[in-house]
């Protein structure tokens, strides 16, 4: 089943849904370092290149004349032998998050998440999935504009079904809130509604934790900074959930982007003085090594610092942090802002692995080959703008 990406950044939601069976064909992004990074990290991890190649550019101009010619032509391509193909995107997300911009559908980069409406509605793929941040349904104005696409893609013949996931419930040493909505043609599975979909499609077949089991768990609050200072991990938490373990999986210190880190200029009294595992404080946030990260975001001014060292954590840490698999590097000459920025742009890897995994048992259980495969060809744009088994868990120790 072929995929086409787009907003890939450096390309974390790819590779969970390729280490879930799926091909990525066509991968689109607009930023050069990022799709540098994107590539890089292929050609470490030895992996194929995407069939129909890299397209560094806005997806909006998907939506103009010269390039939708083009692109409807890979599309006619991969569905020649009538395998069913989907779309993938988590549009940038800073005017829907509840610490952004907050300027919802309208903001420069809400607009995108329209376009990836409109991209779908014009090339009507088999299946998509669409991630963002939780404000946009937290937020009031936001959940209506959300609402606004919803409709728009059931009325051009998609049956939908999202929840809110959080990365922690698929292993990932991170609490990641985020809003996912996965569509279908109406015409490739059996289900007569939207509703009917919801009922059917099994979102916690590939959640290794619920919500609730993990804040049941006695995790460790604070304790004193103290350069390399030991401390035992207590007892009863799911030790495969903490910073430490993937610090030690992925062996951090050893790892080819180890000494990628900012560097202080001042601020190192400060660093001295937070507590190990204060995260309540907006920046400077220190992680604790046996509990899991706060969210990941690094290019919005969020400094985590180092558990049990006087220093902000590296990009290596920060993959890890991010469920990577060690293989996974960024080149040396990508800029440190660039390295941090798309780490935390990214879709934690085990969570991206695990809903892909879930789409693809439902589509072995439910495809239907009676089905259209064409592109829309009337549709008109409604907008002025435009494989490896997932990491064995610990038991709790």
């Amino acid at each position: 089943m072929k995929i086409f990406s787009f907003f890939a950044g450096i390309g974390f939601l790819d590779l969970g849904f390729e280490m879930a069976g799926f091909d990525i064909a066509y991968v689109n992004e607009i930023e050069p370092s990022f799709l540098g990074g994107y590539q890089y990290s292929r050609s470490q991890m030895k992996l194929s290149q995407p069939e129909y190649g890299y397209d560094l550019c806005s997806a909006a101009t998907l939506l103009e004349p010269e390039k939708a010619a083009k692109f409807r032509d890979l599309l006619i391509d991969a569905k020649k032998d009538g395998s069913p193909i989907g779309f993938i995107a988590g549009p940038p997300c800073p005017d829907f998050s509840v610490g952004g911009k907050n300027r919802g559908g309208g903001g420069e980069k809400g607009k995108l998440t329209e376009t990836y409406v409109e991209l779908i509605c014009r090339y009507q793929p088999d299946f998509f999935l669409f991630e963002n941040v939780k404000g946009l349904w937290s937020t009031a104005k936001h959940r209506l504009f959300y609402d606004r696409m919803r409709l728009r893609l059931e009325q051009n013949g998609y049956l939908i079904t999202d929840s809110l996931i959080n990365a922690l419930e698929y292993g990932v040493p991170q609490s990641r809130e985020r809003a996912v909505a996965i569509g279908f043609k109406a015409d490739l599975i059996p289900m007569k509604s939207s509703q009917e979909l919801g009922s059917q499609f099994s979102w916690d077949r590939n959640k290794f934790f619920s919500i609730e089991k993990i804040q049941s768990y006695p995790w460790s609050k604070t304790d004193p900074f103290g350069e390399n200072l030991s401390l035992t991990c207590p007892t009863g938490i799911p030790v495969n959930l903490t910073v430490q373990h993937w610090f030690e999986k992925n062996d951090v210190n050893h790892y080819p982007n180890s000494r990628h880190c900012f560097t202080p200029r001042a601020g190192l009294v400060r660093f001295l003085s937070v507590l190990e595992g204060d995260d309540s404080k907006k920046s400077y946030k220190r992680l604790h090594r046996w509990r899991y990260s706060p969210t990941a975001c690094y290019g919005n001014n969020e400094v985590h610092l180092h558990p049990y060292q006087a220093r902000r954590i590296s990009v290596a840490e920060a993959l890890a942090i991010q469920s990577l698999p060690p293989e996974f590097e960024l080149p040396a000459d990508m800029s440190l802002t660039d390295m941090f920025k798309s780490v935390g742009n990214g879709v934690p890897f085990l969570a991206a692995k695990g809903l892909a995994m879930t789409i693809n048992k439902f589509l072995s259980d439910n495809f239907s080959s009676n089905r259209s495969t064409t592109i829309n060809p009337s549709y008109r744009f409604q907008t002025p703008h435009l494989k490896q088994q997932l990491f064995p868990l610990d038991l709790v120790r």
